[in-house]
């Protein structure tokens, strides 16, 4: 028996659909970052109880920052531009959070 598995690791990748928005609020998420704090920041800003493992909340993070960018390209009169910088910040970090929390494949010496 060896110590190789049959199963192959794939880190996760951004979905499919890139984030094309605004220099502004790229720069404001990422300038952001420094004070993001997942634990407490994450769970008021998906208004949940506890935090959920990276990568995890990915979705519906983008879904409901999509839908704050539909209200800026429409100048919704509900678009909260505080919110949607959270909202960018936390996609961001959950990003990096999956790609660091995922398995890292074997390497193999031949």
């Amino acid at each position: 028996m060896t110590d190789l598995t049959n199963v192959i690791v794939f880190r996760p990748r951004p979905a499919k659909q890139s984030l094309r928005r605004p220099r502004v609020l790229i720069r404001a998420a990422r300038e952001g970052q420094k004070g993001w704090k997942r634990e407490r920041d994450l769970t008021r800003l998906l208004r949940a109880d506890h935090c959920p493992s990276p990568g995890a909340a990915l979705a519906r993070l983008r879904a409901e920052e999509e839908l704050q960018n539909d209200l800026r390209v429409t100048a919704a009169a509900e678009y909260d531009v505080r919110r949607h910088v959270l909202l960018m910040i936390a996609v961001l970090a959950e990003m990096r959070a999956a790609v660091e929390a995922a398995p890292q494949p074997l390497s193999v010496a031949l």
